[in-house]
């Protein structure tokens, strides 16, 4: 299993892309693997013949093994060991916490061709990992069949099957179950237990865990934007793609984070790393999740070739097929609620990351004038949320106003 993902722990063969026994080149597509961020197509760095240890479905940690390049078509059809990690037929397998999603099959699509013998108790049911998490999905009890792959494991077929399923209706399947609501119900109501997705899973323990060791603080600062979105206007009929204020905010961050270099970088085992890149990741909402594609080299890059980058970009999370290098690299984020009306907030910084930029709505204020005189100018707040150990309270604040006088004069941007 390879690392596709600077943050990637295992992953899940969603498709083989060639057949046992093909012959296979350097650079060839073999399969199509899922990551903790996205769906990525896995090319050979060999060549030789496919043997497939790793089945489809099977989810696997980096490093296990989910096929051999032999040398010879012969010597790939044969039987292969299997995968590492994965449990032999008749040894035990670990311990795994089943839920059933759906309630129990009714008995006619349930009941196989022949009556099953239960399990014993305290004995382990033998099955494919795809057909444990296929079995979650559909709401089928494994104790109940009989399984037809080699000493009775139940395989994938088997819980189709019993689902009453095809294999092609079962492709459409979301990817997050849901489970019916509880007959039973409490104060609360009935209850729908959601299954997180792989990268939710992730978002969960990259978040618990940076607000757990990151001792980070907040510092708020006040942007008059009239010149800023005067100057996206006075771009409207010029630049295409026209630059959003977003795109504005992340060219004065990428400019600011050139001044202040500890803001660029981040504290690792206890020591500081300043980077040589200004690399800015842009926070975007997907289908129930938050992914952070980074616009590499943001300070060197005019405003029209940010915005191309990240409206590509976005696009991508959204279908799903961003590239995992677009997904590494960061040394700072940007993320902007202001789109939704939101006026203020504070965001969590992303590990190792040193700090993370909150941007609020522009909205119209009364300002007082320095002749004493009240206008109504558009307002936005940026709160930056920075780790105490290598960025302190006055360079938090210095880097915002770096911001803020680049986005109040916003012509620089255009050089």
């Amino acid at each position: 299993m390879p690392r596709l993902s600077d943050s990637m722990e295992e992953g899940t063969i969603i498709k083989w892309l060639k057949q046992p026994g093909d012959a296979v080149k350097t650079g060839d597509s073999l399969a199509d693997i899922e990551t903790d961020k996205a769906t990525v197509t896995y090319e050979a760095d060999g060549d030789g013949f496919l043997q497939i240890v790793a089945q489809e479905g099977d989810t696997l940690p980096i490093g296990a093994t989910i096929a051999h390049l032999v040398a010879d078509a012969e010597s790939a059809l044969a039987a292969p060991e299997p995968p590492h990690g994965a449990p032999v037929d008749g040894e035990p397998e670990p311990e795994r916490e089943l839920v059933s999603v759906g309630g129990p099959p009714e008995p006619a699509a349930a009941a196989p061709a022949t009556a099953p013998a239960p399990a014993r108790p305290g004995q382990r049911l033998k099955a494919s990992p795809v057909a444990r998490r296929i079995a979650v999905e559909l709401g089928v009890d494994l104790a109940v069949l009989s399984g037809s792959g080699p000493d009775g494991r139940i395989v994938k077929a088997d819980v189709i099957a019993a689902g009453d399923v095809t294999a092609a209706g079962l492709s459409d399947a979301p990817a997050v179950a849901l489970s019916a609501p509880s007959d039973a119900t409490g104060a609360k109501g009935a209850v729908t237990v959601v299954e997180l997705s792989r990268t939710q899973q992730l978002i969960a323990r990259r978040m618990a865990s940076a607000k757990a060791t990151v001792p980070e603080f907040q510092v708020t600062v006040e942007v008059d934007a009239e010149a800023a979105l005067e100057l996206r206007e006075q771009l409207r009929n010029t630049a295409s793609p026209l630059p959003s204020v977003n795109d504005l905010i992340v060219k004065a961050c990428a400019l600011a984070l050139r001044q202040h270099p500890n803001v660029n970088g981040a504290y690792v085992d206890g020591h500081f790393e300043q980077y040589a890149r200004v690399n800015v990741g842009v926070a975007v909402a997907g289908e129930g999740t938050l992914v952070v594609p980074t616009v590499f080299d943001a300070d060197a890059k005019s405003l029209v070739e940010i915005a191309a980058q990240t409206r590509a970009l976005a696009s991508q999370v959204r279908d799903g097929s961003v590239a995992p290098a677009d997904l590494a690299g960061g040394t700072f984020t940007v993320s902007n609620l202001g789109m939704l009306g939101v006026a203020r907030f504070t965001a969590v910084i992303n590990p190792p990351q040193a700090a993370i930029l909150a941007v609020g709505a522009a909205g119209p204020r009364a300002v007082v004038g320095a002749d004493g005189t009240i206008s109504v100018r558009r307002v936005m707040e940026l709160t930056i949320s920075a780790d105490h150990r290598i960025v302190y309270g006055a360079e938090a604040a210095e880097f915002l106003a770096t911001v803020r006088k680049r986005l109040e004069r916003p012509a620089v941007l255009l050089l």
